[in-house]
């Protein structure tokens, strides 16, 4: 970065899902508990892309949202439900049902999902994966395969293909103009999932100068090279939460449960909370500050980033 101009990667929302999001594509919005950037899936979701093969390793309410909405065609996944509470009801009803139309599933362990992650940013044919000696999961998934070592005789060892993805989307604290995204908390595999990727939208929080982002260069996750764009956005990731900045809405999840269950609800939820608004700013304001207020914690410094006291 020394001395040479920054190349800002600067846009919005809408322009980047516009620009880089296509029909057909395959879209993985990773992180893992944290950072789950709802407000890119409410823009595809607005924008009625068609068609998606959608990656996550644990596909819960942003992939509900979406699969209700009818944006996708596939799911690639290592865990399905509604965290703590039950079933993802629209994409059980895409299962089951195949209602409004039939959803293509491909199932993994988590570990499994990693390693096609792996694999895809390292350029690799395929990765080795030994938990799925005893697992019923290489019955029901034909992309996972048996290899024998050519170290061990009579050694076979499953291995799995590796996830490019079109487009990862990945949430972040904090990110300067050239997409260099850091991360503090909990971290899921965002940074193997945007190496893996062909175009990256990077969504941060806080908009901030370069040099605070080599002040701290250990907590740069992502760096600014395989960015395409970089989106501002406070609250981008409700009701999932972001570390120091505000908490998990556990409330909302737990209506979710009653809001999906029927499609005439969630349909309801949609059109009120994603179609007729226009940005997630929107959806903040409609929220209201008393509801962002209850969410945010205590500070709790550790250098110069705020971690949050959380009870």
């Amino acid at each position: 970065m020394g001395g040479c101009p920054m190349t800002s990667k600067v846009t919005t929302m809408k322009d980047a899902v516009s620009e880089i999001v296509h029909d057909g594509d395959t879209v993985a919005i990773e992180g893992f508990t944290h950072l789950i950037c709802f407000s890119a899936g409410h823009e595809i979701i607005r924008q009625g892309k068609r068609d998606l093969t959608l990656a996550r390793m644990t596909p819960d309410v942003v992939y509900d949202q979406m699969i209700g909405a009818g944006v996708a065609k596939k799911l690639i996944f290592s865990w399905l439900g509604n965290p703590g509470v039950g079933s993802l009801h629209a994409v059980r009803r895409r299962i089951e049902d195949q209602d409004p139309g039939p959803l293509e599933i491909e199932e993994y362990s988590h570990f499994g999902m990693v390693c096609r992650y792996v694999a895809g940013a390292s350029n690799l044919p395929f990765f080795p994966i030994r938990s799925y000696y005893e697992s019923d999961i290489p019955s029901v998934n034909a992309n996972i395969r048996w290899l024998r070592s050519p170290y061990e005789d009579g050694t076979e060892v499953a291995v799995v293909p590796p996830l490019r993805p079109d487009v990862t989307i990945v949430a972040c604290q904090r990110a300067d103009e050239e997409g260099n995204a850091q991360i503090w908390g909990l971290l899921g595999c965002q940074k193997e999932a945007a190496f893996a990727a062909e175009r990256v939208i990077v969504v941060c929080e806080e908009l901030v100068d370069a040099a605070v982002i080599r002040r701290d260069p250990n907590r740069t996750i992502i760096p600014g090279v395989v960015v395409d764009a970089v989106v501002e956005q406070p609250f981008a990731n409700h009701p999932s939460f972001t570390q120091g900045y505000y908490d998990r809405d556990n409330a909302f999840y737990l209506k979710w449960d009653e809001i999906a269950r029927e499609k005439e609800t969630l349909e309801a939820w949609l059109k009120e909370w994603v179609y007729d608004l226009s940005t997630h700013s929107e959806y903040i304001e409609k929220m209201g500050a008393s509801h962002w207020d209850a969410l945010r914690p205590e500070p709790a410094m550790s250098g110069e980033v705020n971690y949050g006291r959380y009870a």
